[in-house]
């Protein structure tokens, strides 16, 4: 069977339930297990699951039963990307990024391990972070492969979630507090420009706030959408007048394709402003002086669909982990952006979101909306 990473071969059902057995007539071992409150998987050579103690099952949220023998950690789980290919759980492409299966191939070579996973649970996107432990074990001849999981995902939303806001605002702050000693030091013919500067990025510095606060909201399931109708053409034309003036447009060119279709939609203008804000800005952190970051949107029947481009092209690692909490090209703890795209518009705005980038076309994200009307 065709695989892009971990091997994809099976062992029979029969196999495996030998294998459940065994570890089932350990003498004690099932009450020890039930101690543990983190996720416990016993793995055979084909990192399938054979043994699971308690806690798994509270974690997936059923009964204890014996349906996940057979299956592997991803796909026990709800992994995005363990029903992609036949092969399933640590057979695709993106199964190369996949800390869970790095972590289990590395026992699987006789040394104990700890990486940390970040999955995406089916067509929800809602995201899991994983630390993943692995050591091989040896018991009555066979080779098997303890997994433990310990479910991370709030401590490393917190931390990207503080990070990311005290590196935007005390940015936004800095450039105030130059602007304001500026504003000390000018001449009264200069202070109009000067005031004016300063009253923009103090606006800046709010939206900063609020739109950590929507986040923060949106994370907790705590986000109420308020509709409204929104004019596609305007909505595109005041995204390019605003990111004209960041900083991160100096020297680079916005443009706003003259055939984009303009229509009505029923949407939450502050949040689709986020989410094409955001990603006019990833647009332009990417590009480089004199590169042009292109705007647009297009009706595909009862959707709408709005776009960014810019000419740069992402590494195919990169690109397989897009979307992902906690991944970033920026630095540690500085991975909010493009998931929190898709989180507002899957969760909230009741639409999809996704990418291409390739050498002929550049890096293009797009995001698709009901019209609503």
């Amino acid at each position: 069977m065709e695989t892009k990473f971990a091997p994809a071969e099976r062992a029979p059902e029969l196999e495996v339930v030998n294998l459940f057995e065994l570890l089932s007539g350990v003498p004690l071992l099932d009450e020890i297990l039930g101690s543990v409150p983190d996720v416990l998987l016993f793995l055979n050579e084909h990192r399938q699951i054979v043994f699971a103690n308690r806690a798994t099952f509270c974690f997936l949220g059923i009964e204890p039963t014996t349906d996940v023998l057979g299956s592997r950690p991803g796909e026990a789980l709800g992994c995005l990307h363990a029903t992609e290919t036949a092969g399933g759980c640590g057979t695709t492409e993106s199964c190369q990024t996949c800390g869970a299966v790095q972590a289990i191939l590395a026992a699987q070579q006789g040394g104990s391990d700890s990486r940390e996973c970040r999955m995406a649970i089916g067509d929800s996107f809602d995201a899991i972070d994983l630390k993943v432990s692995t050591v091989p074990f040896k018991y009555d001849g066979e080779l098997f492969t303890i997994c433990a999981l310990q479910d991370i995902s709030h401590e490393k939303r917190r931390l990207a979630l503080e990070r990311t806001f005290f590196h935007d605002v005390l940015n936004t702050a800095g450039g105030l507090r130059g602007y304001t000693e500026l504003l000390l030091e000018s001449e009264p013919d200069e202070l109009p420009e000067v005031a004016a500067t300063v009253n923009e990025i103090s606006q800046r510095l709010i939206e900063e706030i609020q739109n950590q606060r929507s986040l923060m909201a949106a994370e907790a399931g705590e986000l109420l959408p308020a509709l409204i109708s929104i004019r596609t053409k305007e909505l595109l034309e005041e995204l390019a007048v605003a990111y004209r003036h960041h900083e991160v447009a100096e020297g680079k060119i916005i443009t706003v394709a003259a055939d984009s279709d303009d229509l009505t939609l029923q949407s939450d203008h502050t949040l689709l402003l986020r989410v094409l804000g955001n990603m006019v800005k990833n647009a332009l952190e990417a590009s480089s002086e004199g590169e042009t970051v292109s705007l647009g949107s297009t009706v595909h029947s009862d959707e709408v669909e709005f776009w960014v481009n810019n000419s740069a092209v992402m590494p195919r690692e990169v690109q397989l982990q897009v979307f992902k909490r906690s991944f970033s090209t920026k630095g540690s703890g500085r991975g909010i952006g493009t998931y929190s795209i898709r989180l507002l518009v899957t969760r909230y705005l009741g639409g999809s979101v996704d990418f291409e980038s390739t050498e002929e076309s550049g890096t293009t994200f797009r995001v698709r909306l009901p019209r609503g009307v």
